[in-house]
This record gives C-alpha cells, structure tokens and sequence, in this order.
C-alpha cells in the first residue's frame, strides 16, 4: 500500500494560526507525598501541530477529497512537507543565505509521516475562500 502524500497544489500553512507542541510522554507516578514523580509513557513523542490554509472553492475541494478519500476521513497516514523547513533557504552562522556554484539559494527539505488529529477538519468562510483549520500528530 502506497502511503498517500499532501497534495501539492495546496498552498503552505498561515503562519499565524501555525502551533506546534509535543504530546505529552510523560506518566504521572502515584506519590502519596512530596513531589510529583513521572516515567516515559512512549520514547517515540509525536508532535501535536495545528494549522491552517486559506483556499479557493478549488482548493477546498483537493482538501475535501484527500481528506474524504486518500486517508479515509484521516484514519490513514500520509507525507507532508514540512512547513518549518521545506523550502526555506539555508544560512550560515551570520544568516546569510548559502549559495550554489551558479548563485541560487541552496534550500532546505524537510518531509513528516503525519495523521488527521482526533477533531476533523474545521472549514469557515474567509471572504469568497475557504480556511481549513485542522490539527496534524507528525510521527515520530
């Protein structure tokens, strides 16, 4: 089985709804006094990512049927370009970009392995688009 992969005609998250965290690896230990104790519940910690897009009523559409049918209302994985790094220049020390032999940016390239949240996809109307919010657990 072919794991299916984030449609690229859909455009990058918004950057002001983007927030990551990682789910929470801890255990709480019973203590019957002093300070909390705790213990890895897994070793491999996702990470919890909410996000958004704004798209077109054809934009709304690819993200209605990848949704609905290459993860099977997000009970399958998939690959997804990692916003914090695809695409994004490399730099050096100073922050200057780092440049190939004929003068181009060298990019960086970054690829999650990532499912739908437990809440399904939130759309609202922004004007004559579409916002998706939506929350992504990238595996580890």
């Amino acid at each position: 089985m072919t794991v299916p992969a984030w449609p690229t005609t859909l455009p990058r998250p918004e950057r002001s709804t983007f927030q990551m965290t990682p789910a929470e690896a801890r255990l709480k230990r019973r203590a019957d006094a002093g300070a909390p104790a705790y213990r890895l519940r897994f070793s491999g910690v996702p990470k919890l990512v909410t996000m958004s897009i704004l798209v077109t009523r054809a934009g709304k559409s690819v993200f209605d049927l990848f949704h609905q049918n290459d993860t099977r209302w997000g009970s399958l994985p998939f690959t997804m370009p990692d916003p914090t790094t695809e695409g994004w220049p490399m730099t050096d020390a100073v922050g200057n970009p780092l440049l190939d032999g004929a003068g181009n940016p060298l990019l960086m390239s970054g690829t999650w392995l990532c499912m739908f949240g437990e809440q399904p996809p939130v759309e609202t109307i922004v004007g004559v688009r579409f916002r998706k919010t939506f929350i992504i657990v990238v595996l580890p």
